[in-house]
């Protein structure tokens, strides 16, 4: 994954590889996981974060709910409804990382490890969506305050999170198996890897979003790190 994030930094269309380092998230993701509590309830968790994340979506482009009105352009594909399929794997990928993350932090106390994992993988969106707005995958109706993007689209996230959040504990079954090293390495390596890329390898370069991204993500990731909540 890391290596498909190196070369579309250094390619002159880094969107080609956008599907490639996605599903390599995704799969790193779920190999974690299995690793954990079994390779059906990883793929069971996986598949049912991507289906919330693809329901969040379709009601989105069409009704500006929750998230706000945008639309995606035809760039990535397949797509299906008007929703591209790798968006919901992204959704699925980085669900698990972020849920790891809560768990660490919260491991026994329900609903602030859902809040936790909300705002973990909300702060992911802070690198995503100038990332994407940058290679022209999708529109907003308006113009935002952070990067072009609404706040309203953070609000979204942070409701859509919250319940990728109680499917996977639903799944999983609320952090009993512990928590995986690797899926928090996972999330640890999205958050160097985005900073690197806005602090000094994206043109422009865009020192507000490493900034703002990385210590929101960074701080979740070292926090995460430092709790010993996961079993050897």
């Amino acid at each position: 994954m890391v290596a498909a994030q190196v070369a579309s930094g250094v390619r002159a269309e880094p969107v080609r590889l956008t599907s490639v380092v996605v599903v390599l998230l995704a799969a790193s993701a779920v190999a974690f996981l299995a690793a954990r509590c079994g390779l059906r309830r990883a793929c069971g968790a996986f598949l049912a974060v991507a289906a919330a994340g693809y329901a969040a979506e379709w009601i989105g482009v069409r009704t500006g709910v929750p998230f706000g009105e945008y639309a995606y352009t035809p760039v990535l594909k397949p797509q299906v409804g008007g929703v591209p399929i790798v968006v919901a794997v992204a959704w699925g990928g980085m669900g698990l990382a972020a849920h790891a993350v809560a768990t660490a932090l919260a491991p026994r106390r329900r609903g602030r490890r859902w809040a936790l994992g909300a705002a973990a993988l909300t702060a992911w969106d802070l690198f995503l969506d100038p990332q994407m707005l940058r290679l022209g995958l999708w529109t907003w109706a308006d113009d935002g305050a952070y990067r072009g993007v609404p706040l309203s689209n953070f609000a979204g996230w942070l409701l859509v999170s919250f319940l990728v959040m109680v499917v996977i504990d639903v799944v999983v079954g609320q952090g009993s198996a512990g928590v995986s090293r690797g899926l928090v390495a996972l999330y640890a390596v999205m958050a160097a890897m985005e900073t690197l890329a806005f602090a000094a390898v994206f043109e422009p370069r865009d020192v507000v979003v490493a900034a703002v991204g990385g210590v929101s993500m960074g701080a979740f990731a070292v926090l995460a790190w430092r709790r010993r909540a996961w079993q050897r």
